[in-house]
Parts: C-alpha cells; sequence; structure tokens
C-alpha cells in the first residue's frame, strides 16, 4: 500500500486531477475520460493508479480550491497580458512572440494584409530609408489607393525613383519575396506593436514598476534630483502591491476570486500588515486559516521571488480595473500611501 497523502502542497496536477477523478461516480468519470486525449488517459490512469491513500483533509481541500476555481468560470479577464501567460506555458518563447507579435500589430491575414492596414505616414517613414526596389516590391503587393498615399509622403526623387522600380519591375523570385516578409515583419512589424504606446511616462512608471525595490529608489531619487516633474509623474501613474489597501471590500473579494492561490500566499508574505489584513478580512474564517497555514508552510522566502508574486497580483487588478471589474483608486497628496 502506497504511503497515505497528507501534504496538499506537494501534489502536482495530475494528482490533484486522479483524486477528483476516483471522487467521481463511474458514470461521471467515463463521461469525463471520453472527452480525454489518449496520452491524457494515460497520465491520469498512471497517476491513479500509483496514488495509494489520500486523507479525507486532502479531498475536502481540493475541491474546496476546486469550487472556487469552478466559480470564476463566469468572469474571466481577457488581456494581452493573460494571452501571453497562456501562451507561454505551452508554447515555445519564439512561437508566442511570434503569436502575439501578429495580434498586436495590425489586423490582415497575410503580411501585405497587414501593411494595407498600417497608417501612410508610418509607412512612408519605414520605407524612405530602404532601396528603391525593396520599395517598390513592397507598393506593388499592397492596395494601389494605399501605394498612392504612401508615395505622395516620400521625397519627391526618391519617390520618383521608386515608380520606375515598379514600371520595370519583374517577377519576383519566391525566396527573395520570402525573404522579405520575414524582414518587414522583424524590423517593422514588431517595432509598430512595441511602439504603440506613446506616453513616455507611462512607460517609464510600467518600468519602474518592474525594477526590484532598492533599484527603484536609487533611480526614482536620481530623477528627482534632475526633473522633480517627471518623478512626480512617474510616482503617480505607479501602482505596488501596497497600494492595494484602497481597494473596497467588493474590489478585494473580486481580486480573490481571480488570484492564484500560491502566488497571493507568496505575495503576502511580503506584504505589510495593512495589506494582509485587508485580504484577510475578505475572507472566510476557513480560508483565511488556510490562507494563513500555507503563508507559514512557506518558511523563509527570497525577496525576488515575493517581489515577483507581487508584481503578478498587481498586474492582475490592472486588468481587473480595465475591464471595469474593480475600481483602484487614484492616490492623492493628502491620502497616505504604504511603502
Amino acid at each position: 500500500m502506497a504511503r497515505a497523502k497528507e501534504d496538499y502542497r506537494s501534489l502536482t496536477g495530475p494528482q490533484k486531477a486522479a483524486i477528483l477523478m476516483m471522487s467521481l461516480a463511474p458514470e461521471q468519470a467515463a463521461k469525463m475520460l471520453a472527452m480525454m486525449e489518449d496520452d491524457e488517459i494515460r497520465e491520469l490512469s498512471q497517476c491513479m493508479a500509483n496514488l495509494g491513500s489520500v486523507g479525507s483533509n486532502i479531498v475536502e481541500r481540493l475541491f474546496v480550491d476546486f469550487a472556487d476555481a469552478i466559480s470564476n468560470t463566469g468572469s474571466l479577464v481577457g488581456s494581452y497580458a493573460t494571452t501571453e501567460r497562456l501562451l507561454l506555458r505551452g508554447l515555445s518563447k519564439e512561437r508566442a512572440a511570434l503569436i502575439m507579435e501578429e495580434i498586436r500589430g495590425p489586423a490582415g491575414r497575410t503580411m501585405w494584409d497587414k501593411l494595407a492596414n498600417v497608417h501612410e505616414q508610418v509607412l512612408a517613414n519605414y520605407l524612405k530609408n530602404e532601396y528603391p526596389q525593396t520599395v517598390g516590391v513592397v507598393l506593388s503587393k499592397i492596395t494601389p489607393d494605399h501605394t498612392s498615399r504612401v508615395l505622395a509622403l516620400l521625397p519627391e526623387g526618391f519617390a520618383m525613383e521608386v515608380v520606375m522600380r515598379m514600371l520595370h519591375m519583374e517577377s519576383v523570385q519566391k525566396d527573395v519575396l520570402e525573404s522579405l516578409e520575414k524582414t518587414m515583419r522583424v524590423e517593422f512589424m514588431s517595432n509598430l506593436a512595441k511602439t504603440a504606446r506613446v506616453d513616455s511616462h507611462e512607460l517609464m512608471a510600467e518600468i519602474f514598476n518592474s525594477l526590484d525595490r532598492n533599484t527603484e529608489s536609487r533611480f526614482m531619487t536620481a530623477l528627482e534630483e534632475r526633473n522633480r516633474e517627471s518623478a512626480e509623474k512617474i510616482r503617480a501613474l505607479m501602482f505596488t502591491f501596497e497600494d492595494l489597501i484602497r481597494l473596497d471590500a467588493n474590489g478585494a473579494q473580486t481580486l480573490l476570486r481571480h488570484a492564484e492561490k500560491e502566488k497571493l500566499a507568496l505575495a503576502l508574505k511580503g506584504g505589510s500588515e495593512a495589506v494582509k489584513e485587508l485580504f484577510f478580512a475578505n475572507m472566510s474564517g476557513r480560508a483565511s486559516k488556510m490562507m494563513k497555514e500555507d503563508m507559514d508552510a512557506l518558511g523563509p522566502v527570497r525577496l525576488k521571488d515575493v517581489e515577483e508574486a507581487q508584481g503578478i497580483i498587481v498586474t492582475l487588478a490592472k486588468e481587473l480595473s480595465n475591464s471595469g471589474q474593480i475600481t483602484l483608486a487614484e492616490g492623492s497628496d493628502e491620502g497616505e500611501m504604504v511603502y
């Protein structure tokens, strides 16, 4: 007989699925298995066969978490950030980056479709630094009306060189065209997606939010000495884990429903007493007790890991705010800030 499992935190995802499956009625379990792929069934069956004895407290804890997770499915947050995190779980960084570039960039099935949706001024600014022959190929692949607008914005002499190349253009070899598409995708489309945000203070606030506390403090102090106005704008735009203290009860409860419990436990491990109390006060007595037990079970943790977890929770809060599900109160000169 395998040893009884009494540590919930040590269970893997497949083991949790195996416990859940074995807790179902046979006819319900059969329906679930019928919807799985063969490799999923093999992995799940292996886990069930090696599960051994599972304590009732573990089964109860699993169902509590499962019920919490299911209750969240009616209110999802879709954003570029959540989509990218999901893609990175199952795809390579390169493939995920390519997909994100596709959806962040202009709409269109092919590269030439996408270029047709790029503003003519943006496209002209890029093309004016290319060879006339290259520009001629690009403009021959997009719609005539869009081409006319781009040509009108190019320097007159350069535009005439492009026109002459287009007039005498022969069929372009497939490998040359593919190479040009790849170059446009890497050098132009990816940069276009990255530079969509134009507010430099918002961008810098996001960068500062991603720094560790010591580095952020050093940079902010140095910036205040050089440009106090910019430093104050950036500070006002920044939102930290400690700023969650300004959430109302409904907002805190909404955030709790969406947050990963493991990440929240790690984030709260390094949070102030005020932030901890905010979350504990908006949990049930049982959930609060379980969260405190999880935090105690973590033991000593690295500051870097805590800050990373806090960053994830803050990002989630911003996504919920953008979708109108919670309200992140703005800071004020008179309000007390907790850092």
